[in-house]
């Protein structure tokens, strides 16, 4: 690299957005090729080959990676823009309205490169610390949210030792509104009000999120709805199952997430603090979910101390799309996504640029900006994994789908299997029925992309 190359912080940003443009394109149109050749070899049932390329996939996509790193290296070299171009849209102000570039190889005189081998390298570094931060606080976010899911077990555990059938057969009469989860959800000073059940959901987030008559309601709701044959049914390891399954599309990078990543470089100008201002994003977008969430429990509770004063039997919540925005609970998981991703984002930007031109580079900004956001990322981070993930975990499943993590892993294999031999007319090969919580056959089960599955009404477990 030359002396004098321009750096990233005397490179225009929406060169910088247009670089990076290009190359997210052409990675993912390739990501979507191997991806639709995944699809191709699974219907076709070319399992050898679908196993070898599903092992050599990661080193196709990094060897492009790097193929196009150096390819571009020396394209973007030969591209010339003039000087007034070169000097609008700044991440940091120039001192003077002189070239910080040596003359160039390539361009005429008055014109300096698109883009130097400096500012690209550091470029690539960027996009190499925003996956490996993103990947980190993925694994932080699943950690901490299952060591809050490990103190529902204990709940889950009592279930069982408390389970006595000759009981069951003795049904109660329970007033609604003395049971503890009404209670808690409905009734008190305020409640009855939208604004005060909203601000009581937004607050619930940050302290006894779930609570145990919380998590019993809701999980004796669930297994009414589609595990009745099966009281004893293992709520707690189906949510850690189905948890595990939503964790692989939380961690991936989408191709909206880039947009996100390209609109931030563009709009990273001298002055406009932008990397402040994003930052609001998140927590915006997290406290907008954590309080949905808490309210789709206050939501159920309503709906039954509305329509009993008095129950036989355990109180029954019924789980439904209809308290979901847009009636899709798997909505909340794109949200999520979104939240980790950009405050992935905003630190990896920020130990780069630490790490990259060192804290009292221009390219920071200001302390005032600086300290506000790491106290924001930090409280995302940690809200996220402690409470909203788990609430999550549980609160979507009060949705009128079930996912096929309800099915220990060989089961699925073989309803999925099951079900596309149905649809080829060929001979079924049958799964064990043992762990699963419902009665299916081969005209009941549709396996969906979103990872649920769907049962026709006559053929769910009789309510």
């Amino acid at each position: 690299m030359a002396e004098g190359e321009t750096t990233l912080e005397y490179t225009p940003t929406w060169v910088v957005a247009a670089v990076c443009s290009v190359v997210v394109l052409i990675s993912l149109a390739v990501e979507r090729v191997l991806h639709y050749t995944d699809k191709y070899l699974k219907k076709k049932t070319q399992k050898p080959v679908f196993e070898a390329l599903q092992k050599i996939k990661q080193e196709l996509l990094l060897g492009l990676i790097a193929l196009l790193l150096t390819t571009f290296q020396d394209r973007l070299g030969k591209i010339c823009i003039t000087e007034t171009q070169a000097s609008q849209w700044l991440p940091c102000k120039k001192q003077d309205t002189s070239t910080s570039t040596t003359a160039p190889r390539y361009c005429s005189e008055g014109k300096v490169p698109l883009l130097s081998a400096i500012a690209w390298h550091h470029l690539h570094i960027f996009i190499f610390v925003l996956a490996a931060v993103h990947a980190t606080f993925c694994v932080l976010t699943i950690l901490f949210a299952k060591a809050k899911m490990s103190q529902w077990k204990r709940w889950e555990d009592s279930i069982k030792s408390d389970y006595h059938p000759e009981e069951v057969l003795k049904m109660k009469i329970i007033a609604v509104h003395d049971h503890d989860f009404i209670r808690s959800r409905v009734l008190g000073f305020g409640r009855k009000s939208d604004f005060i059940g909203w601000l009581f959901a937004f607050l619930k987030q940050f302290y006894g999120s779930v609570s145990k008559e919380d998590y019993l309601t809701m999980r004796h709701g669930f297994v009414q709805t589609h595990c009745r044959g099966n009281p004893k049914f293992n709520f707690h390891k189906y949510m850690i199952r189905a948890l595990a399954a939503d964790f692989k599309s939380v961690v991936g990078i989408s191709w909206y997430l880039w947009i996100f990543v390209v609109i931030f470089l563009l709009l990273n100008v001298w002055g406009w603090h932008s990397y402040f201002w994003i930052a609001f994003i998140p927590l915006i977008l997290l406290l907008a979910v954590g309080t949905k969430l808490e309210h789709v429990i206050t939501q159920l509770a309503n709906e039954v101390a509305e329509k009993h004063i008095a129950i036989e039997g355990d109180l029954v919540v019924q789980p439904s799309d209809y308290q979901f925005w847009f009636h899709r609970p798997r909505l909340i998981l794109f949200l999520i996504h979104i939240i980790l991703f950009q405050n992935s984002f905003q630190l990896a930007y920020f130990f780069w640029l630490w790490y990259q031109y060192s804290f009292d580079s221009c390219i920071m900004g200001k302390v005032a900006y600086i300290i506000p956001r790491l106290i924001i990322g930090a409280f995302i981070q940690f809200v996220c994994s402690y409470s909203t993930f788990p609430l999550y975990a549980i609160v979507t499943q009060m949705g009128s789908s079930f996912k096929k993590a309800i099915f220990e892993e060989h089961i699925q294999e073989g309803l999925i299997g099951w079900a596309r031999s149905a649809k080829r007319n060929k001979p079924l090969r049958r799964a064990d029925p043992k762990e699963a919580c419902v009665t299916v056959n081969e005209s009941s089960v549709e396996v969906g992309t979103t990872g649920e599955i769907e049962l026709e009404p006559p053929l769910r477990s009789p309510k």
